[in-house]
């Protein structure tokens, strides 16, 4: 795209200059031509005319993009930032750089957006080829970026395991890529952009040809909903099923042998007499105690 300045002066060189200063570069930066050459005043009192140039300079997209940058920065009063262009390809990337540069991110990177877009279309005025430019300071894009694909992947997990649908606030096309992108990444969701213009935002769905079973509930108490007699969850105690200890409300009967008879061994009392309580059955004509006398070598 032709940028062009005209300049009038006394001379050919003051012309020049006054074309330059409009265009805002060195005179050795660009082309022109005379329209009108200097003409003196005859007998110092007549005619004579001043110089007329047309200075023109071939400017870039990225350029033009600079260029609109920067005056849009001097009318929000930053007259302090500076950018650095990089031009990759197809794409310019600009670089903010200064004290103040915390007021052009804005809200959420808005401030920073509207800026990238409106110079864009600055950029691409006149091109048939479409040029791509982007806005960065301080690595923000760059924490954008992993934020957004943290939240999208959080987000698609929890789509699956509820299996209910989850609407993101509006973002521009760049973000909600980023968004797609991630979501692509879990199986079992699927992502897709809704409504129109500012409203565009991104919707991440179970994905209907690849449905995943979601996760059993648990309640409060490491227990599966409903009940059951073979055991319990408990999260807690690391996973596992843990086997309910059974319980029985009769008491133990005493043992007896075949012939309904008490054994030898049995002792008396209850089942909760303590060893030092309980004493052993007597039998019939026997005393309780013996005395064993040692025989000796000579019966």
């Amino acid at each position: 795209m032709i940028k062009e300045a005209f300049g009038t002066g006394d001379t050919i060189e003051r012309a020049l200059a006054a074309a330059c200063s409009e265009l805002g570069v060195e005179p050795d930066q660009v082309e022109y031509e005379v329209i009108q050459a200097p003409e003196k005043k005859k007998f110092g009192l007549f005619g004579g005319a001043d110089a007329k140039i047309r200075a023109y300079i071939d400017i870039t997209p990225s350029q033009r993009a600079a260029e609109y940058l920067k005056k849009i920065l001097t009318l929000m009063g930053l007259n302090d930032i500076e950018l650095d262009v990089k031009e990759v390809d197809n794409t310019a990337e600009i670089e903010l750089k200064g004290e103040d540069v915390g007021y052009v991110i804005g809200r959420r990177g808005e401030t920073l957006d509207a800026l990238q877009y409106l110079s864009g279309l600055v950029a691409n005025h006149g091109e048939e080829d479409y040029y791509r430019v982007t806005i960065n300071t301080g690595n923000y894009r760059e924490k954008r970026e992993v934020t957004l694909e943290n939240l999208g992947r959080k987000l698609a997990y929890k789509v699956v395991k509820t299996g209910k649908s989850v609407n993101l606030e509006p973002m521009n096309p760049y973000e909600r890529r980023i968004i797609h992108t991630a979501v692509q990444k879990v199986n079992g969701a699927i992502s897709f952009s809704e409504g129109e213009i500012l409203n565009r935002h991104v919707v991440i769905a179970p994905d209907p040809k690849n449905p995943v079973k979601p996760r059993r509930n648990y309640n409060n108490k490491g227990r599966r909903n409903g009940n059951s007699s073979k055991g319990s969850y408990n999260r807690n105690s690391g996973g596992g099923y843990q086997r309910t200890p059974y319980k029985h409300n009769f008491e133990r009967k005493p043992y007896q042998n075949k012939y309904n008879k008490p054994a030898d061994d049995e002792f008396i009392g209850s089942s909760s007499s303590t060893l030092s309580q309980r004493s052993p059955i007597e039998k019939a004509g026997l005393p309780l105690f013996t005395k064993i006398e040692k025989k000796s070598n000579d019966e």
